[in-house]
């Protein structure tokens, strides 16, 4: 440093302290695979989403809340970029100032002029060629890592999405456990309920790795407003949760591990979204879900031809003590990503509409086109 000043004292551990704290940011949001979160890249992401909710929440309807969430994402990750160069740009300009006579005004234009590799404010200060060189390599990095996140990003978008648009014609939109039950017995393809909770035992430790990994990924949002990865999971684990209740006697292997990987996902999830999750839920605990909505349901699938082994009152105890696993961590996530309100998914605030499924009538058994209300 030229001088000893207290200022320049100062402007060196108040620009270096910046530029760590952001190198700091981009490895772990960027670079560490391992679910390392950035509290920098947290709080740019939660203030971004909280704007975009500021709007979302004053419409009337969920598809037009959803069609404003839907630039959330994208957008935090802009500004997620441009915040990380807009600090690398005081902090390499702190650094200058500390190391030269420059004042501050030339030394935010030669910090801008070398982070930018624009080279209008190049000098020939023997002092100074240092941080202009590492304000140079750090500009294209930051935006080289940014580039080469994207695809790793969305790569593992579009592997979650392909599952979640193949359950469409089997659960209907927004999906819904007991609807697939119901569907595949209106097609007699029950049998086909071990390899579908069998893929998505896999599906979910595909995305508890990639979105703890990636937790911009959480906020990304489906192509079809009805469409969400979450209530995707959750009707899954209900209709495996709901065939092991009510069909003691079937093999039991396939729903189960579908369920267990499914609350890990979601729980893995929850705590990287900041919510807090109970690891040991007593099974006999009281859900939000009723013993009513249940019984609704289970006329509902009986009606579509499902077999049972076991009446809604023998069942419900079963259920229950499945779904206490992953309910409270699915519905704290649900608010916290604005899923569709579908049934069985928690409330949204402020409050929406329930939306159910739309089952195709001529389909149905005995010429029957209605179905209970089942609660939320």
């Amino acid at each position: 440093m030229t001088t000893s000043t207290p200022v320049s004292v100062l402007s060196f551990v108040v620009g270096l302290a910046i530029v760590l704290a952001v190198g700091s940011s981009i490895l772990r949001t960027l670079v560490v695979p391992r679910g390392v979160r950035s509290k920098l890249s947290a709080l740019v992401l939660t203030a971004t989403l909280g704007a975009f909710r500021l709007v979302a929440r004053r419409t009337s309807t969920y598809e037009s809340r959803d069609a404003v969430l839907a630039y959330a994402a994208p957008v935090s990750l802009i500004i997620t970029l441009m915040t990380w160069l807009g600090l690398l740009f005081v902090g390499f300009a702190c650094l200058l100032f500390s190391f030269s006579p420059l004042d501050w005004a030339q030394s935010f234009r030669e910090a801008g002029s070398s982070l930018f590799t624009l080279g209008f404010a190049s000098t020939d200060r023997s002092q100074l060629t240092a941080v202009d060189f590492l304000a140079a390599a750090t500009g294209p990095v930051v935006v080289g890592l940014l580039v080469g996140y994207l695809p790793s990003l969305y790569a593992s978008y579009n592997r979650r999405e392909v599952e979640v648009a193949l359950l469409h014609s089997r659960a209907g939109e927004p999906n819904w456990g007991p609807e697939i039950l119901s569907r595949h017995a209106i097609v007699n393809s029950s049998d086909e309920l071990i390899t579908l909770f069998r893929g998505w035992e896999r599906w979910a430790a595909d995305i508890a790795e990639s979105h703890v990994n990636y937790p911009v990924l959480i906020h990304v949002r489906s192509a079809q407003p009805l469409r969400n990865w979450l209530v995707a999971l959750v009707s899954v684990m209900d209709a495996a949760a709901f065939q092991m209740a009510v069909n003691p006697q079937i093999p039991q292997a396939a729903p189960r591990v579908a369920i267990r990987q499914g609350f890990v996902a979601v729980r893995d999830i929850a705590r990287a979204e900041g919510i807090t999750v109970d690891d040991d839920p007593d099974p006999d605990h009281p859900i939000a879900l009723t013993f009513e909505d249940f019984s609704d349901a289970y006329d509902d699938v009986a009606a579509a031809g499902y077999a049972m082994q076991r009446s809604a009152a023998d069942a419900w105890p079963h259920f229950r003590g499945w779904r206490v696993n992953y309910e409270a961590a699915a519905y704290a996530l649900a608010e916290s990503i604005d899923a569709p309100p579908g049934a069985w998914m928690g409330v949204r605030r402020p409050p929406l509409p329930l939306i159910m499924p739309q089952r195709p009538t001529n389909r149905m058994p005995g010429g029957r086109t209605g179905r209970p209300t089942p609660g939320e």
